[in-house]
This record gives structure tokens, C-alpha cells and sequence, in this order.
């Protein structure tokens, strides 16, 4: 009996240590969780309580956060806090999970239903996840009924900014009220564009079921802990790195990620920006000096910033309450004063140039560059005017890149002319370099109106210059996946380019580091916006599609045989053919073009680029690219015209992983009508249609040296007294389907259902 006793006494007094030692991890029904207690995961990574904001706040949230760190991994409710300290967690006997304020409703994270004879438990594990599973009699069994991983949030009590995943652009995204001020850029070689850091491994699952993106430390050691602050800036933590600066985004400037968002101000100078100091506002002017206050106290220092922003006469504002919410504003003719003698304890966000804080020696030295710089300028004028002369005499036709950086003044746009010499007979063009000040009118100031797509070289706007002449702009911009190499290999081939089934390149701009290429605008865009969209593609009958087939391979016989020089595209696909009016296609997007000698047959090369499914398999696996790449990626392109699919759209229900595979299967069985677009059932010449998919199967064959040339392709297509090859088993290429695929490296499969293009390493 006395055993008994001193078991019992031994057991009650472990509960009771276990208990001071906050080792709870675990609320059982009846349980309940105030703001004097926690729970702390099993390993003490993780610990969820009841948090304020800050010491001075009357507020307090149900959080998650690392164990040992003040930053916080998760919050239950951020839009509904309670009154602290008298917030309450309970898991009632009815196995409701709910947070009680002191009055008003509770928030009810979750009500089960029917459990039977099983337990529920709510558990916080060492991953951070708080989970309330079912757990049966034996505590073995267990079902997930809820979790806080399904509710994810941005880390932060309520605030303007809000970092979010796009799973059309797969791109992170930071929004400040819906509008975007931020962007990653795309997933490339696995990170993305505007993450200088190489410190996380990135992974992407999208799939017809779910689309999202996580990361981790490439330091195994470290625990990344990115946080998202009130004025925008996501960092990292426990790295201390800057991840996007939003703060220094201000709607005009594309630097770092920035994303315009709005036309600027017609008050605000491209300097303008906000800083903060102690001191106060002295009045100099004739304009009567005002305050006004917001003391709405969901306002943070990004809203303060956009009220004052558009307004031309606000100096600057603070806070009117010490939690940094609500504005009061200052307007009129001010001047802002630096206390120095720290009895002023006012923080005064001001308006000021970049330059305000520079000595006054940086002026000097800036109007000395301006003056070196226009001397330069002149030189290089009057050098480039004598070899564009010696050029005009001997006949050449080849643009310098690196001259054309020269044109970087804001004044009246410069013409270049070029004269070209191509094979076909047909002039050159005038090469112009526009001005920045004249896009940013044309387009608007890059308006989203305005903007018509987006690529892995960046975003397309529509402008309309003074003269009326409508053109589309291609920003290649720091924020691009591309870059200097991609601008100056397209600006170069297209300039020495000319064919009717190729899109007209009018000019450039470039401004500090912005690349933009101005070309012709199509009115119907890309081929893809028509063909793959399930009300639109009635507009293609046989006949237009038959036609966009033909000026296609037109357009691909010039680059590789009659143009001057022999090019090969290496990224032909349906978003880079563009329709006009008359939906005549014009191949488009040279950034990832190379040019051939004339006698040069193939090339090889470490660094593939292009967009996996429209790749051939040896340029895909060995880095061998030659016309027959092309000639590949035509034959994908030219089944997915006869049926209105993209080649990655199959599912695992179908025979075949990609359209190219069951293109083949039902041209096995004799069933290659049941290929076609049933939009076509009236328009459809059968035998036309039929001679179609043989040659798209002959141009996609595993051996390049069975694949017709360019030209081959047009006779077949267009003689039909002529006989064809039978086809063999295409390339075993199959493109995984999105909901299988998943990037997480230089390794993976990289598919994007808007077809962006990819560059993939693949060591040999």
C-alpha cells in the first residue's frame, strides 16, 4: 500500500515538474491556454502563446514563434485581437478549438464533427505546425481535422504590405493593398531573378490541385526566418539580408524588383523620396501652412506615404499614435530643420531629393560628369556619323552594340539608318533609338492599361507614339531573366533581319538600366492567347490555321536559308508567334537566337536555353542545336495548331505524357483525325489535315538526320502529289505534366502553363 502511495506521489509530482517546465505541448479537451501560459514543442523549437504587439499595446494575438527569438512564425487571428491579458485558447469538450476575448463573440478556429469514441488533441509539433488531429483509443491511429500549415499568413500583425505567391507568374509578389510594389522576377537556374543571395534552396509545386512555393537554408545549420515589415522590406531574420526593399519603391522605378504601379506625379521629381529625422517644419513661403490628421488606426507608414505622395503641397507628416499608426500631415511652403540638441523627441518623415544628404562637392563633380559625358557624347556622333558614312560606301550592314549605348539622352530621339543587304531582295531599316521620355509617354508611363504580356524577358506594353504609329514595347528591365547578352543578340539579329513572317523591329530605348526593344504592334497578339483559349480559338478555322502553319515555316526557311545571316531561333513556341490584324503570323523573340557561318551545319553549347516540350531531345540533353531544332520545335508547334492543345496539357488518364506521344498512338491506330480541334469539324480539309500531322511527325523524329529540312517541310506541305516518309516512333521526350512536376534545381524539369521560356544547366 505504501508503494502505491509514493508511485502515485512520484507520478503527480512528474506531471506537476513537467508542467513548471512549460513542457506542455498538447491541449486535451476541457484544456485551456492563457496569457500566463504556453505551449512548447516537443524539442523546444516552437512555443504558441498569447503576444502583444508591443509593450505599450492594450492587444494581444494568439501567435507560434521560434522558441527563443521575439519574431513570430504564425498568427491565429490578425484581424480579430483580444483584449489582454484576458484572451483564452480552449479546446472544449465538444471539441471546438476557439480563442475567448473578454467580451464579444469567440473566434472559432475550428468545430469538429462526430468523433465517436476518439480523442481530439491539439498539438504544437516541432515543424511550428499546430495541429488538432483525432486521435483513436489506442493512440495510434490519427486524423489531421485541422492545421495553422492551411492557413498560411504573412507573418505579421495587420499591416498594409503582404507578401503573396502568384501561381499564373510564379513569382512572389508584395502588394500593398492589392497593388503590387514588388516582384521576385521569374524562377530561373534555380532561384529567382531579383534574389541576389544565394542562400535558399527554392521549391515549386504546381499542379491542377495546388500551386505554392517554399524554401529552405542551403546552410542546414541556419533557420531562415523571413519577415515582412510595415514599411515593405522583406528580410531575412536570422541572416540579416535584404530581401526586396519595397520601401524604396515609389511607382516609376523598376530598380531591385521595384513594379510600376502608377504614373508619377506631376509634382514629384524622379528623386524624390522620404526620410525620416528628429526635428520640425519652419515656414518660408506665401502658401499657408495646414495639418491634418487620419486617425484611423489601420493606417501604417506606407499608407502616410501614399496619402502625402499624391498630395503636392504635403511636406511631410508622423504618427499620431506611439503603436506607428494614424497620420497627421503637414502642407504648404516648409522647410524641414534637423534638431540636433535631442530635446525634440518628433519623428518627421520629410520629403527630400536623394542628393539632399550629399555634400555639396557631389555637385560639382556631377555637372563635371555632364559636361565630360555631352563632350563625349559629340565625339562618339561625330565618330559614329563617319562610319556609318564608310559603311553606306563599302556596303556592310552590322550594327555595334556597344556604340549604341551612347544613346542614353533623355532629348529628341537619334535615327540610325541601315541599310541592309539581304539576299531576298528587300531594303533595311531605320534603326532608332527612342527616348525615354518618349516611351513613358507612348505607354502612359507604363500603365497596367497599357500593359498586353509578360515573358521571361519582362513585361509588353502597347504605346502609341505622337506621329500615331501604334508599337509594342518589350521592356527587358533589371527584374528580366534575360539580360544584356539576350538585348544585344536580339537587337543585332533582327536589325540585319527582313521578312514578312517576322516581326519589325522599329528601334530601342535604354535608360540606366532599363532595356527596351520597340516593335511593330499586333493587334491579336500571341498565337497562344487565341489557340489555347477555349471560347477565342473558334476564330482560327482551317484555312487561317493551314496559313499561320505556312507563313510560319516561311518565316523559319529565310532565318535559316535566304537570310544573310544563317540563324537559328532555339525558342519557337506559340507565345512567340505573333498575329496581326489579319492573323498572319510574324515570329518573334530573338533573344535567344544564334547565328551560323554559312557553311557552319551544327553547334554545341553548356547553356541551354529554351522551353522544355518544344526543345529537341538532342539539344535538351547534349547541348547540340542546328536547324533541325528547329525544325523540331515546329512540328510541336504545328500539332498543337491542328489541336488546339498545349503539348504539356495531358494528364495522367491519357496514354500518352505529352501531345506529341498521343499524336503518334492514334496515328498508329489510323485515328489521326481524332487529333483535331473539334472547332474545325466544318472548316476541315480531311486530307490536307491528315498530311498536317505526318509531316509534324516527320519534323519531330528522335534522329535529327530523318527530320526534314525547313524546306523539305514546305514541299511536303504544300505539294500533295509529292510522297512522304512513314514516320517513325517520335522522340522519347515525354514532358512531365505540372502536377508532377516540381522545381528544385538546376536539375528539374522546369513547365510553366504560360509557356515562359527556361534556361537550364545540365552538366555532361
Amino acid at each position: 500500500m505504501a508503494c502505491s502511495l509514493y508511485l502515485i506521489l512520484f507520478l503527480f509530482l512528474s506531471s506537476l515538474w513537467s508542467t513548471c517546465n512549460g513542457a506542455i505541448n498538447t491541449l486535451e479537451p476541457g484544456d485551456t491556454l492563457n496569457s500566463s501560459s504556453s505551449l512548447i514543442s516537443a524539442n523546444e523549437k516552437f512555443i504558441l502563446s498569447f503576444r502583444r504587439y508591443d509593450d505599450a499595446s492594450s492587444l494581444s494575438y494568439l501567435v507560434i514563434k521560434w522558441h527563443g527569438s521575439k519574431n513570430y512564425a504564425w498568427v491565429a487571428n490578425p484581424y480579430t485581437p483580444v483584449l489582454y491579458p484576458f484572451g483564452v485558447l480552449t479546446l472544449d469538450r465538444k471539441h471546438t478549438l476557439k480563442i475567448t476575448p473578454k467580451d464579444g463573440d469567440p473566434v472559432v478556429l475550428y468545430s469538429a464533427s462526430e468523433t465517436g469514441n476518439s480523442s481530439v488533441l491539439a498539438t504544437l509539433l516541432d515543424d511550428g505546425n499546430f495541429v488538432l488531429q483525432e486521435v483513436s483509443s489506442d493512440r495510434l491511429s490519427k486524423r489531421v481535422l485541422w492545421q495553422s500549415f492551411d492557413y498560411p499568413g504573412d507573418v505579421l500583425l495587420p499591416g498594409s504590405f503582404t507578401l503573396d505567391w502568384d501561381p499564373e507568374e510564379h513569382e512572389l509578389k508584395v502588394r500593398r493593398r492589392g497593388v503590387v510594389y514588388w516582384s521576385s522576377g521569374v524562377f530561373r537556374d534555380g532561384s529567382f531573378a531579383n534574389f541576389k543571395h544565394k542562400k535558399y534552396n527554392f521549391s515549386i509545386v504546381s499542379n491542377e490541385n495546388e500551386d505554392y512555393f517554399s524554401y529552405s537554408a542551403v546552410d542546414q545549420n541556419a533557420r531562415p526566418q523571413w519577415l515582412l515589415t510595415t514599411i515593405g522590406r522583406l528580410y531575412d531574420f536570422d541572416g540579416s539580408v535584404d530581401i526586396a526593399k519595397v520601401d524604396s519603391c515609389y511607382g516609376y522605378n523598376t530598380e531591385g524588383g521595384c513594379q510600376i504601379w502608377d504614373a508619377p506625379s506631376k509634382c514629384r521629381d524622379f528623386g524624390d523620396v522620404f526620410r525620416q529625422d528628429n526635428g520640425y517644419f519652419n515656414p518660408i513661403g506665401p502658401i499657408a501652412v495646414t495639418s491634418s490628421s487620419d486617425s484611423n488606426t489601420s493606417l501604417s507608414i506606407s499608407d502616410c506615404k501614399a496619402t502625402c505622395w499624391a498630395d503636392c503641397n504635403c511636406r511631410g507628416f508622423i504618427f499620431l499614435f506611439p503603436n506607428q499608426t494614424g497620420c497627421r500631415y503637414w502642407t504648404g511652403d516648409l522647410q524641414f530643420i534637423a534638431d540636433r540638441t535631442g530635446y525634440s523627441s518628433s519623428v518627421v518623415y520629410f520629403l527630400t531629393k536623394r542628393s539632399a544628404s550629399s555634400h555639396s562637392h557631389k555637385w560639382i563633380w556631377t555637372g563635371a560628369a555632364i559636361a565630360t559625358a555631352l563632350l563625349v557624347l559629340v565625339l562618339c556622333i561625330v565618330c559614329w556619323w563617319l562610319r556609318r558614312k564608310k559603311l553606306v560606301v563599302s556596303g556592310k550592314n552590322k550594327i555595334k552594340i556597344d556604340e549604341l549605348k551612347l544613346h542614353r539622352s533623355r532629348g529628341s530621339d537619334i535615327s540610325i539608318d541601315v541599310h541592309g543587304t539581304q539576299t531576298d531582295g528587300s531594303m533595311g531599316q531605320d534603326l532608332r533609338a527612342f527616348s525615354y521620355k518618349s516611351v513613358m509617354t507612348a505607354t502612359e508611363y507604363f500603365s497596367l492599361e497599357n500593359k498586353i504580356g509578360e515573358g521571361g524577358f519582362g513585361p509588353v506594353y502597347k504605346g502609341k507614339m505622337l506621329t500615331g504609329q501604334e508599337i509594342a514595347v518589350k521592356a527587358l528591365s533589371s527584374c528580366s531573366g534575360q539580360g544584356e547578352v539576350e538585348f544585344k543578340n536580339e537587337l543585332i539579329l533582327v536589325s540585319e533581319l527582313q521578312h514578312t513572317n517576322l516581326v519589325k523591329l522599329f528601334g530601342f530605348c535604354i535608360h540606366d538600366k532599363e532595356r527596351m526593344l520597340i516593335y511593330e504592334y499586333m493587334p491579336n497578339k500571341g498565337l497562344d492567347n487565341i489557340l489555347f483559349d477555349s471560347t477565342r480559338r473558334m476564330l482560327l478555322d482551317w484555312k487561317k490555321r493551314f496559313n499561320i502553319i505556312e507563313g510560319i515555316a516561311q518565316g523559319l526557311l529565310y532565318l535559316h536559308k535566304y537570310s544573310r545571316l544563317k540563324v537559328i531561333h532555339r525558342d519557337l513556341k506559340a507565345s512567340n508567334i505573333l498575329l496581326d490584324e489579319n492573323m498572319k503570323p510574324k515570329i518573334s523573340d530573338f533573344g535567344m537566337a544564334r547565328s551560323f557561318m554559312l557553311n557552319e551545319v551544327e553547334a554545341n553549347t553548356r547553356r541551354i536555353v529554351g522551353t522544355h516540350g518544344y526543345m529537341s531531345p538532342e539539344y535538351a540533353m547534349q547541348g547540340i542545336f542546328s536547324g533541325k531544332s528547329d525544325v523540331f520545335s515546329f512540328g510541336v508547334l504545328m500539332l498543337e495548331i491542328i489541336s488546339g492543345r498545349k503539348n504539356n496539357s495531358f494528364h495522367s488518364t491519357h496514354r500518352a505524357l505529352n501531345l506529341v506521344g498521343y499524336a503518334w498512338q492514334l496515328w498508329q491506330e489510323g485515328a489521326g483525325l481524332e487529333l483535331m480541334d473539334e472547332t474545325l469539324s466544318d472548316s476541315c480539309v480531311e486530307n490536307q489535315l491528315i498530311r498536317c500531322i505526318h509531316v509534324g511527325l516527320l519534323c519531330v523524329e528522335e534522329d535529327p538526320e530523318l527530320r526534314p529540312t525547313m524546306s523539305e517541310a514546305i514541299s511536303m506541305l504544300t505539294n500533295e502529289s509529292l510522297p512522304l516518309p512513314i514516320p517513325t516512333r517520335p522522340a522519347s521526350f515525354p514532358v512531365r505534366h505540372p502536377a508532377a512536376a516540381d522545381t528544385r534545381g538546376t536539375n528539374s524539369e522546369i513547365l510553366s502553363e504560360n509557356g515562359l521560356s527556361t534556361s537550364v544547366i545540365i552538366g555532361r
